[in-house]
């Protein structure tokens, strides 16, 4: 991604699918989470211009599944935001996440989603998925030096809350 002349670098985004299903889902019973719902609700119309946004078809493909209404709403979302297609250098991260990692074997799509941040060179993974397996604070050095050790500089692993600067 270039800047136009005069014009400072913005940074990017690579979105995880709990971003656009908290944006659009029915306000949550739990209250942590429905806080969370509200925050990623107000990072989006607030803040979500000054980055570049992007997803994969591993998003897509999570963002289509469930209740067809749901799907219906979380993919008109992200209808203008430009895919990253996977490539073989994602999924050979990706295997390597999961295999050094302590991950379930039901954890390999977090895996891609970080290794397709990492090799799409994005600056930031904005995700709630962090008391699983990808903002996990006691996995973050680990996550780090495996995509290193591949060549590539980790995503800062992020929530929209980290991202709203001053409210």
């Amino acid at each position: 991604m270039k800047a136009e002349a005069n014009q400072p670098m913005r940074s990017s985004i690579y979105l995880e699918t709990t971003i656009p299903s908290y944006i659009t889902g029915r306000l949550s019973r739990d209250l942590v989470t429905a806080a969370h719902q509200g925050i990623t609700q107000a990072w989006w119309d607030q803040r979500r211009d000054e980055y570049d946004l992007f997803i994969s078809v591993v998003v897509l493909d999570e963002a289509r599944s469930g209740d067809p209404e749901a799907a219906e709403k979380r993919l008109e979302l992200l209808a203008n935001v430009p895919t990253i297609e996977i490539t073989d250098q994602m999924v050979v991260l990706s295997r390597r996440l999961a295999d050094e990692l302590p991950l379930p074997a039901s954890a390999d799509v977090d895996a891609l989603h970080i290794a397709v941040a990492a090799v799409g060179e994005m600056d930031y993974l904005l995700t709630w998925n962090y008391l699983k397996h990808i903002a996990n604070a006691t996995l973050r050095k680990q996550i780090e030096s495996v995509c290193r050790s591949q060549g590539y500089d980790p995503p800062t692993i992020c929530t929209p809350y980290e991202l709203m600067g001053e409210w």
